[in-house]
C-alpha cells in the first residue's frame, strides 16, 4: 500500500448535509455507456439519483443537485436523445422541492441550486422554487450552454429555468484557494463548504466538499458525476482491496449459486486477468466531454477517497443504499457510524460473477 496522499482543507466552520432519496432510478443502463472495459457477467445497471442539502451554520441554505423532474414530458428533444442513448428505463414521481414539502421543509428558504453540470438526470426542474432562489454552475456554463431551448432547438437546457431568476456562473480563476489539488471556492465564507473545480465529465462540472465535524475534521465528498461506479475510484495504490471482503451480494449473483464473497486475492486476480494492475481501479470514465480533464479529476478525487476522514459520494451511488440515513436525517455523524466502512467495497458486487467464471 502507497503512502496516503495530502489531501489539505484549512480550518473552518461546520454545516448540515443531508441526503436526499429523490426516488429517481435508472433501470437497465447499458454498462458500456458509462464504464470501460468490460467484465463477465456485469452488462447492465441500475442507477439511483442523490440530491444534497446543506445548511450554514448562519442559516444560508442550498441544495447540490435536483435530479431529474417527474414531468417528463416538458423534456425537450434533445433530453429523449440522451435518455434513448443510455438504453435505460428512468423511474421516480416527485420533485426535490415535494420532498422538501412533505418533511415541513420550505422551497422558499433555497437560497442556491447548485447544478454539478447541465444533464438533464442533475438539473430537476428549478421552476418549483420561488425566483429568489438562484442557480449555481461551473465555470464555461453559459458559453457552453447558453441559449437554452426553445432558442437552440437541440438543447436540453430549458430557458423557463433562468427566466427572472439569478442565474451566477463561478469563476475559479479568480481564487488561489486549493483543496487537495482541486482548484476551490469557499462557498459561504466561512470554510464549511468549498466548490471544487473537477471538468471532464461536462464541461464546468462541479464537485463539493462539506465539513461535517470539527476537532477531529471530517468531510463529505459530493462526487457529482466524477465517477458513476465504484470501480471508477477503487481500488487504488492508496486503497487496495484488503484480502477479506464482506458485502451483500446482488440478487443476480446470488441467482447463478454464489453464496459468499471471494477473496480479495481473486478481485486482483480479476484485474490481472483483464490486463489492468491489481490496485488499479477496475473501470475508466466513458461519457466524457474531455478525457485528459476527466482522467485527472478521477485522480484527484481518489486521493481524496484514501483520506479516513473523508466520505465519498458520488450523484448515482448505489452502494449507499442500505447504508445511509436519509433526508431528514443528517448524515454529519457519518464517521461514528461507520458509513465509509460498510459502503467502501460494497460495489465489488457488480464483478463477483467474473471472479467465479
Amino acid at each position: 500500500m502507497a503512502a496516503k496522499p495530502t489531501f489539505s482543507v484549512p480550518s473552518g466552520e461546520t454545516a448540515q448535509v443531508s441526503i436526499i432519496e429523490t426516488g429517481m432510478r435508472m433501470d437497465d443502463v447499458t454498462f458500456g455507456f458509462l464504464l470501460a472495459p468490460p467484465v463477465d457477467g456485469f452488462e447492465a445497471f441500475s442507477i439511483p439519483g442523490w440530491s444534497f442539502l446543506i445548511q450554514s451554520s448562519k442559516g444560508q441554505k442550498v441544495l447540490f443537485d435536483l435530479c431529474f423532474t417527474p414531468d417528463k414530458e416538458i423534456y425537450p428533444p434533445g433530453t429523449w436523445d440522451l435518455i434513448k442513448a443510455t438504453g435505460s428505463v428512468v423511474h421516480g414521481n416527485k420533485h426535490v422541492a415535494d420532498i422538501l414539502k412533505d418533511n415541513n421543509f420550505d422551497p422558499a428558504e433555497i437560497n442556491s441550486v447548485i447544478w454539478s453540470h447541465h444533464h438533464w438526470d442533475h438539473i430537476g426542474d428549478v421552476t418549483t422554487f420561488p425566483k429568489t432562489t438562484e442557480v449555481v454552475v461551473g465555470p464555461g456554463f453559459k458559453k457552453n450552454f447558453l441559449p437554452g431551448y426553445p432558442t437552440d432547438p437541440s438543447s436540453y437546457i430549458e430557458e423557463r429555468h433562468f427566466e427572472g431568476r439569478i442565474l451566477r456562473e463561478v469563476e475559479f480563476s479568480t481564487s488561489s484557494l486549493k483543496i487537495g489539488k482541486f482548484r476551490a471556492l469557499d462557498f459561504f465564507g466561512d470554510g464549511s463548504f468549498y466548490l471544487l473545480d473537477a471538468p471532464g465529465h461536462d464541461w464546468g462540472h462541479l464537485s463539493g466538499l462539506v465539513r461535517t465535524t470539527s476537532n477531529p475534521d471530517t468531510f463529505i465528498f459530493l462526487g457529482g458525476d466524477v465517477v458513476h461506479h465504484g470501480g471508477e475510484l477503487r481500488p487504488t495504490k492508496y486503497l487496495p482491496i484488503p484480502d477479506e471482503v464482506q458485502f451483500p451480494l446482488p440478487d443476480r449473483v446470488r441467482a447463478r449459486g454464489v453464496s459468499a464473497c471471494p477473496k480479495g486475492s481473486q478481485f486482483r486476480e480479476l484485474n490481472i486477468k483483464r490486463g489492468r494492475k491489481p490496485d488499479e481501479p477496475f473501470f475508466d470514465p466513458v461519457l466524457v466531454v474531455d478525457m485528459n480533464d476527466a482522467v485527472e479529476s478521477v485522480d484527484k478525487a481518489q486521493e481524496a477517497d484514501a483520506q479516513s476522514n473523508i466520505f465519498f459520494v458520488f450523484a448515482h451511488d448505489a452502494s449507499i443504499q442500505g447504508v445511509v440515513e436519509f433526508f431528514p436525517q443528517s448524515a454529519n455523524a457519518w464517521k461514528e457510524k461507520g458509513w465509509k466502512d460498510k459502503h467502501m467495497w460494497k460495489f465489488l458486487g457488480d464483478v463477483t460473477l467474473a471472479t467465479t467464471a
